[in-house]
């Protein structure tokens, strides 16, 4: 006998995590239902940690689901792409996603919920891997640890882009299905606590070397980069510094003074990134952000973000790219080269690199007081980018001018420009003069109305929702 089995579902009705281990070996996209031999469904769960081939493809198949799903997709669902035009990043040339570019979006609103339901979809399948290798008597101790490590890992940087997106949510950590269906949101403080708990475990779990070339599974260094932006934003800056230092003295990373080589696949300054489904395929950022007419199919850089620029910034020029039909002119953001498949992949999707731990240190010792050494790490982001060293002395200033070269660093890079506004306090001044129907309740997004049905434990819904 079958029976069928809702996959996408909201959070509290995730179910049994033996459909997560069938779906991550199938490597394949979220359809509404699937069937499967409820028979033989727990064998098929006990046999995927029994072996680390499987295991392994297990941890693969979650990475697909973070690459085409989620707030770390590069397609026009994700975080780079909503928070990009939800802030004052990108102009929106479509209608579906409309709410996010106009700052009015209602707790209904089905990309909003979509983004919430894949984020706890993808926890959801970390923690069935994490349950699977925990109660796994056969596989070797150190690849048991490596997958263990990044498992973690993953649901701690999921968690942290929930928490910037909604304020306090649940920190879920089970796949008990009757746990999860009353649920409570969890204060905003102790998910941070919590994603630091995480990821201090990832990193005593995971080598300081990468288990493949391509720097597509997270080692030791990515969990310290993760840590020092968690560090960060939760004003923990001696921890930041430290963490971001870590990252910054390990001989695996190189600093590439050459801006067009920063987003390629074999980047020495990548730190985190993901592969494409298929070799000759390129990033889903590319195919989005690039546009070769006018007026733009999706999305575009805001005409006054580009003309922010300092004069000689290299990052303008070889990082966007004018587009025009004689009569107006566009820009769109061109940090990845590739918008198609060439023979064999050229550009990967980079998560993590150097020059965010470089700014996060700077911004780190500055909050410090250690103002000479906050400026040695700006300045090295200024003139890589092909500006002079700042002239800024003081703290405020120094710090200032790292949020200003956070922003023309960072930009259309999952979300950081909307956080970076939010956590300095300076949404409410620079939002309001850019976005006509920002609010201060804005700077929260609505928890899916579903969910709130579905659960009220979840209640109460953001201010202004």
């Amino acid at each position: 006998m079958k029976s069928i089995i809702l996959l996408r579902m909201p959070l509290v009705r995730l179910a049994l995590a033996v459909l997560g281990y069938a779906l991550l070996m199938a490597n394949q996209s979220c359809d509404n239902f699937v069937e499967v031999d409820r028979p033989n469904s727990q064998l098929i769960g006990k046999t995927v940690f029994e072996d680390m081939t499987t295991a392994t493809a297990a941890m693969s198949g979650l990475y697909a689901k973070l690459r085409g799903s989620g707030p770390l997709a590069g397609n026009g669902l994700g975080v780079s792409a909503l928070a990009g035009m939800y802030a004052d990043e990108l102009d929106y040339y479509q209608t579906g996603n409309i709410n996010f570019y106009n700052n009015s979006l209602i707790a209904a609103e089905a990309g909003n919920a979509a983004l919430w339901n894949n984020t706890y979809h993808q926890i959801y399948e970390a923690n069935s891997i994490i349950e699977g290798l925990n109660n796994s008597t056969t596989l070797p101790v150190a690849g048991r640890d490596q997958l263990l490590g990044e498992s973690l890992f993953v649901r701690a940087t999921l968690h942290f882009y929930l928490v910037n997106l909604y304020g306090d949510v649940p920190y879920i950590t089970t796949t008990d299905y009757i746990a999860n269906s009353h649920v409570s949101r969890t204060p905003t403080a102790t998910v941070y606590t919590l994603i630091q708990s995480d990821l201090e475990q990832a990193i005593s779990l995971l080598p300081e070397s990468y288990v493949t070339a391509e720097r597509v599974r997270p080692n030791k260094f990515a969990a310290y980069a993760m840590l020092a932006r968690v560090c960060l934003y939760r004003g923990a800056y001696a921890e930041a510094s430290n963490a971001a230092s870590t990252v910054l003295n390990s001989p695996l990373y190189v600093w590439e003074p050459d801006l067009n080589k920063v987003f390629v696949k074999n980047s020495t300054t990548t730190i985190w990134q993901f592969s494409p489904a298929a070799n000759g395929n390129n990033t889903s950022e590319g195919n989005l952000f690039i546009f070769t007419a006018g007026p733009p199919a999706n999305v575009a850089l805001r005409n006054d973000f580009v003309g922010a620029f300092e004069a000689n910034d290299q990052r303008k020029a070889k990082w966007t790219k004018a587009v025009t039909n004689g009569a107006n002119t566009w820009y769109h953001a061109y940090k990845y080269k590739q918008q198609a498949s060439t023979p064999s992949s050229m550009e990967y999707s980079v998560v993590l690199r150097l020059a965010e731990q470089v700014l996060i240190r700077a911004e780190a010792r500055a909050r410090l007081g250690e103002l000479t050494n906050a400026k040695a790490d700006l300045d090295l982001i200024r003139i890589t980018a092909g500006l002079l060293p700042t002239t800024a002395v003081s703290q405020s200033d120094l710090i200032a001018e790292i949020l200003n070269q956070r922003r023309f660093e960072l930009f259309t890079e999952f979300g950081n420009r909307f956080f970076d506004l939010k956590r300095s306090g300076l949404a409410d001044t620079v939002l309001p003069t850019v976005k006509t129907g920002w609010s201060p309740t804005d700077k929260l997004w609505p928890i899916p109305a579903n969910e709130l049905v579905i659960n009220p434990n979840l209640n109460p819904q953001n201010p202004g929702y």
